[in-house]
């Protein structure tokens, strides 16, 4: 399992990605989900997987090497396409082919096709955008009105992101939400863990403004996280006891 989220507001990008891969007693391992590029001046792309490693793994090889236009007949990639539309559907194709692929072995082995993606950035004069890309090759756009995506183990960070985040949101404001969106989805899930890898763009940069991973024993996100959680105690206290049932017992 992993999480991983994407926040776009009116100054820019955040995109972040924890890096656990398995999670069991004696089994913790972790890769790398979150990929980006950069062409200063042009372009500036961040791209964070979730689902099956190795089909993820298929879908960014193939990106590399470049799928064949139809028309013509040249290899197209994420550094070569010309809007950020143009990429979104380059990575919907490459999802379908490595499903045409794999799918006959996937269902010999009963298991699913299994890959989704967050994708954002920005190319040439085109806007800022952000994308879900799903295991169909299809995908939707992040929009004003919900200003984030999310992939993965999303239930836990959600409602967090539900009440903090609007399009006019700080982009470091967003950066912090995001972060705690994230912590409260380790705390409930193993399966979610550090390293955490984010990647910051202002509007119209073309550049990452941050590039950053947040390892075990970070003084800054451990300072968070415990905030966080004495935020919580403190505001569930201050919440009057509900007004059912009879009169608390002495002691409780």
């Amino acid at each position: 399992m992993t999480y991983c989220v994407g926040v776009l507001v009116e100054q820019g990008l955040v995109l972040i990605a924890d890096t656990r891969t398995n999670a069991g007693l004696d089994d913790i391992s972790t890769y790398r989900k979150l990929i980006t590029i950069s062409v200063p001046g042009e372009r500036v792309l961040v791209l964070a997987s979730a689902g099956n490693l190795s089909l993820s793994q298929s879908v960014l090889g193939l990106l590399t090497e470049g799928l064949r236009h139809e028309e013509t007949g040249e290899a197209e990639t994420l550094q070569t396409v010309p809007t950020l539309f143009q990429a979104a559907l380059l990575i919907g194709r490459a999802i379908r082919q490595v499903r045409t692929m794999e799918q006959t072995a996937l269902e010999q082995a009963n298991l699913r096709f299994d890959v989704t993606f967050l994708f954002g950035g920005q190319i040439a004069d085109g806007p800022m955008e952000l994308y879900l890309v799903y295991s169909a090759g299809n995908f939707i756009r992040c929009g004003p009105d919900a200003p984030y995506l999310q992939i993965g183990e999303h239930k836990y960070g959600k409602p967090i992101l539900d009440r903090a985040v609007r399009y006019n949101t700080d982009l470091y404001e967003a950066l912090k939400i995001s972060l705690i969106s994230m912590d409260s989805t380790m705390r409930s899930n193993i399966g979610v863990g550090l390293p955490i890898d984010l990647a910051i763009s202002r509007r119209d940069a073309f550049a990452f403004e941050v590039l950053h991973r947040i390892e075990p024993g970070e003084p800054y996100f451990h300072d968070l996280s415990e905030r966080w959680s004495a935020a919580l105690r403190a505001a569930h206290k201050s919440i009057p006891r509900p007004p059912y049932g009879g009169e608390p017992q002495s002691g409780h």
